[in-house]
């Protein structure tokens, strides 16, 4: 049996908010069309009456045109959210690798992020040195930066 990973799902407050933060931010790329999804079928398939969604797939960066990818959508209802921590059970963190994690780091605050915990770094034997920080989009979620020289 052939596998392939796919795709992330990420459910937004504003799907277009979010989405256009990870395309000014991290160079992701939309990938139409956006969509506009409701019916019985997706009612069956998330087991919520009368759902309705939205939203736009985002091509990750550095995986070409066949790469996975950020789906960001919307719920015409969505319930709130806890705050998730580094180590909350689940799904925790979305990493991408970057040239300069204090500069993106500052980008992030600036664009309406927050911040988890400080830069850190540490030398993994073996591979090289690691520099990298926790911090969260405008809508909570976290975010991984990390660069290896």
């Amino acid at each position: 049996m052939a596998i392939r990973y796919v795709h992330t799902n990420l459910i937004a407050r504003d799907w277009r908010a979010l989405s256009s933060f990870y395309v000014r931010l991290f160079d992701c790329r939309p990938v139409p069309p956006e969509r506009d999804l409701s019916g019985d079928w997706l009612d069956a398939a998330t087991g919520i009456d009368k759902s309705h969604l939205t939203g736009i797939h985002l091509r990750l960066p550095g995986h070409g045109d066949t790469g996975p990818t950020l789906e960001i959508f919307s719920y015409d209802a969505c319930p709130d959210h806890p705050d998730a921590n580094p180590d909350t059970p689940g799904f925790a963190h979305i990493a991408f690798l970057v040239d300069d994690v204090a500069a993106l780091s500052q980008a992030v605050l600036d664009a309406g992020g927050s911040a988890v915990g400080e830069l850190a770094s540490r030398d993994v034997p073996g591979v090289g040195r690691l520099v990298f920080r926790y911090l969260r989009d405008p809508e909570g979620n976290i975010i991984e930066l990390q660069s290896w020289n």
